[in-house]
């Protein structure tokens, strides 16, 4: 009989939530959802409460716990209600929790899914920011606590999924040459290049095969996304960036591939739908379904290109960022934060958000964090840094 796994799910409301416990809802003899997380959509997570019944849920901010509450109490639920990172942290960790799902955007993100490194939890890690930020650090917290890191990134969870089961974090020995990233290229794949300063945020949104949030929309259109996967990759794989290398592939039938030295690449094929990568990983080493629709083949029309770097200068910022390292990539995560959330509101153009990071990249202290607090201060040098640049542009 399988043992039922104890779930915390970090980012409950976002995609990457819903989809989980559209996974879960198909299992509930495998699965039970110990604690639910979210930020603002506290009516979505009332409802998910009703269905899952979790033990907790979490807010950040103690107004939000506080509207929460009353709309359980309505609902007649007895979810207990906790909030602020600490409590992030706490049903993160918590001994009867088997899995956590890191799913919370942006650096938020990185204090909880620690917790869970350090505790020893199976960490399905849809965060990017954890590894751009604190990979090195991360990857210590994980091995030193016993965690097992499972990738839910469709591209990452691809390369696992094509690397040798026996994979231990050294290539050269399962005789891998290179990993082959896969990005669709978004929706200014081939627009011209005189048309993209005057792009809108609802173009850029506008994802032509996969449904996301705006910010990682956003980063999709500039390829940002891919950039920070190559920093994933270098971590989860222990790839240099010489062994990472990006294709562009519009159709989002290959989600990645691994080249290896006998001339054999093997590639994950599969409809670009996140419940795919979520049931794997929720299922690990067994697959489970996941209510995803079977791939046609037939009719369909497979090509790749090669990344232009002038269409798509985040790419380059993103491998400059990972080749020298220490705090680098840190830096270029919170400076596209700041950048991307200025194009969204309109106050700064499209054109302006590599320029942005690379005016805080410029002015950033280079060297390895010794510690979580290294990288904060790193973190909040870069969005002043970015914040001001936006500033002096719209003077």
């Amino acid at each position: 009989m399988t043992k039922v796994q104890n779930l915390t799910i970090l980012g409950a409301t976002g995609t990457i939530g819903v989809n989980t416990l559209d996974v879960v809802a198909r299992h509930p003899e495998r699965f039970k959802v110990v604690a639910l997380t979210a930020s603002s959509q506290l009516e979505k997570l009332v409802t998910q409460c009703q269905q899952h019944q979790p033990r907790y849920a979490v807010v950040l901010e103690e107004s939000a716990a506080v509207r929460l509450r009353s709309l359980l109490l309505d609902a007649g639920l007895k979810t207990e209600v906790l909030f602020g990172i600490e409590a992030l942290e706490f049903v993160s960790a918590m001994p009867e929790v088997d899995t956590v799902m890191a799913a919370i955007v942006g650096a938020a993100g990185l204090r909880p899914a620690m917790a869970a490194a350090h505790a020893g939890k199976r960490i399905l890690l849809a965060n990017k920011e954890t590894l751009v930020m604190a990979g090195s650090l991360f990857m210590q917290a994980v091995a030193a606590g016993g965690a097992e890191l499972l990738p839910i990134d469709s591209e990452h969870n691809a390369i696992f999924q094509s690397l040798p089961r026996e994979f231990a974090g050294d290539l050269a020995a399962c005789g891998v040459r290179r990993i082959l990233l896969t990005a669709s290229g978004g929706p200014f794949r081939t627009l011209p290049l005189a048309d993209l300063p005057h792009v809108t945020p609802d173009q850029a949104c506008a994802h032509p095969n996969w449904v996301m949030g705006k910010k990682i929309s956003v980063d999709s259109a500039t390829m940002m996304n891919k950039g920070l996967e190559v920093i994933e990759a270098h971590w989860l794989f222990n790839a240099t960036p010489q062994q990472i290398e990006v294709v562009i592939h519009p159709q989002s039938v290959i989600h990645s591939m691994v080249d290896y030295l006998d001339g054999s690449v093997i590639a994950q094929l599969g409809n670009p739908d996140m419940r795919t990568p979520i049931a794997y990983a929720l299922g690990f080493p067994e697959r489970i379904d996941s209510g995803v629709s079977a791939l046609e083949l037939f009719g369909r029309g497979l090509t790749f290109e090669a990344p232009d770097y002038t269409r798509f200068p985040c790419l380059k910022l993103a491998f400059d960022a990972l080749a020298q390292g220490g705090m680098l990539p840190a830096v270029l995560n919170a400076a596209n934060e700041v950048a991307v959330a200025a194009f969204l509101a309109g106050q700064i153009g499209y054109g302006d958000i590599a320029p942005n990071i690379e005016y805080a990249l410029a002015r950033a202290i280079t060297g390895e964090p010794g510690s979580l607090e290294d990288l904060v201060e790193a973190d909040a040098q870069a969005r002043r840094d970015a914040a001001m640049h936006i500033q002096k542009r719209a003077a």
